[in-house]
């Protein structure tokens, strides 16, 4: 939880900042509404804010309004300010939080702020049989691998398990690992000292440790080279670390998740992956199914990504026709889920009305009802392919690298280098938020 507090640390909403602070939030402070809005335009990330309800709530969430800056506001004041209480709500905070605070009471709120961030939706069966495994694991301290195909919603599960475990008022780290080099990786994971390699100027705690108490989840951990699973199976073990640069050893308690779009049974006989550390980490198993097999899933995720999208972009889209539907429900999904919200985010963008219709649904670069094939492959060369496909998930993508790259198969810094390496050719290539 990133929580952003506009007003003074003095009195009251100081105490609340330490309990949010002993809560597992990483807390930014702000001393006036327009340094609280620069804060969230700067990009550091906000999950959560909360304002002193004697500033200008009214100010503060109107200005968030018109630069679509869609954090939840929660308004804080003694038990006394009904009227400021009452004027906060009616400005469009979320909640209202009485101070001196309550640990128990700002508990719930991150709990609830939470769950609706983190939200699962479904209607399938078979997604409904994975979540209540999920679930039915969730209250132990066995290690669970997260398997699935990239898109499916990996990470969201496991931030179910840490919810719904004892575990759950401490923090939730995530560490992709095949965005990360693996050269850095091991300084991302342990953390290092000063002057243990050029450029460490000075000690750094790694995510071990930062998940102290709570969870760890190790994203995509197929692409770890063996090296650094040998010491990462000796941490999960010994349930101590040592710092790049260190001799020194330091416990660490995190519970350990970890995610994969591979074959790891495939990965292990290959050689590429330690068994150890596979069963280590697969105490438990939870295997998400592809949206393929989850067609009831595509319509009710559908209208969310479409409603979540209209509102960010202020755009009256009020529902997807039956034409447009369907073609959603038939088309493959290789990417998942998160290609279905790129494709919404693009439909709602696309509209010529309040409607979706089929016009504005494309799918694999083309309108659903665009009938025309997509041309042959015969004359080109592989890199020439290879450079439209990249291209074309990219603008699928909207721009997204990360994403792009769990789509394609590959990871972000070979993603990277082919991107650099086109437009040094002066290909154009989409910008981050640009289709």
């Amino acid at each position: 939880m990133r929580l952003l507090i506009i007003g003074t640390l003095g009195g009251q909403i100081g105490a609340a900042s330490k309990i949010a602070v002993a809560r597992g939030a990483k807390v930014a402070q702000a001393d006036t509404v327009e340094n609280g809005l620069r804060v969230m335009r700067s990009g550091q990330g906000v999950d959560l804010v909360m304002i002193d309800v004697h500033m200008d709530v009214d100010d503060l969430i109107a200005a968030m309004t018109a630069e679509r800056l869609h954090y939840p506001v929660i308004a804080c004041g003694i038990e006394t300010d009904s009227a400021a209480a009452v004027a906060a709500i009616k400005a469009g905070a979320k909640e209202y939080l009485p101070l001196p605070p309550d640990a128990d009471l700002i508990a719930a709120v991150f709990e609830a702020i939470s769950e609706d961030q983190d939200a699962l939706i479904f209607a399938d069966p078979a997604m409904k049989k994975c979540v209540a495994m999920a679930e039915k694991v969730a209250g132990s301290q066995a290690g669970i691998l997260i398997v699935g195909e990239s898109g499916t919603g990996k990470e969201l599960i496991a931030r179910l398990v840490h919810r719904k475990s004892g575990r759950k008022d401490k923090p939730f780290v995530a560490i992709n690992c095949a965005a990360i080099p693996g050269e850095l990786l091991e300084s991302e994971l342990f953390g290092h000292e000063k002057g243990a390699f050029t450029g460490a100027v000075a000690r750094r705690i790694g995510k071990f440790e930062e998940a102290a108490g709570g969870t760890l989840l190790l994203d995509e951990i197929s692409e770890m080279d063996l090296g650094l699973q040998a010491k990462l199976l000796r941490a999960i073990q010994e349930k101590e670390i040592q710092r790049v640069g260190s001799n020194t050893a330091v416990k660490v308690n995190a519970r350990i998740l970890a995610t994969s779009n591979r074959n790891m049974e495939a990965e292990v006989k290959a050689g590429t992956f330690r068994e150890d550390l596979y069963f280590r980490l697969n105490v438990v198993s939870v295997a998400i199914p592809p949206l393929r097999d989850r067609p009831a899933d595509v319509p009710v995720l559908a209208n969310h990504f479409m409603e979540k999208y209209a509102e960010e972009n202020d755009v009256a889209i009020q529902s997807i026709n039956d034409e447009a539907l369907e073609s959603l429900q038939g088309h493959n999904w290789p990417g998942n889920v998160r290609e279905l919200e790129n494709t919404m985010h693009r439909a709602v963008l696309m509209a010529s009305s309040d409607v979706i219709d089929a016009d504005a649904v494309l799918l694999g670069g083309v309108s659903a009802d665009d009938d025309q094939s997509t041309g042959s492959l015969v004359g080109r060369t592989v890199a020439d392919v290879e450079r439209d496909l990249i291209i074309d998930t990219l603008k699928h993508t909207i721009g997204n690298r990360t994403h792009a790259a769990k789509i394609l198969g590959i990871s972000i810094r070979t993603l990277r280098n082919k991107l650099n390496t086109y437009v040094e050719q002066g290909v154009p290539v989409p910008s981050p938020g640009e289709a």
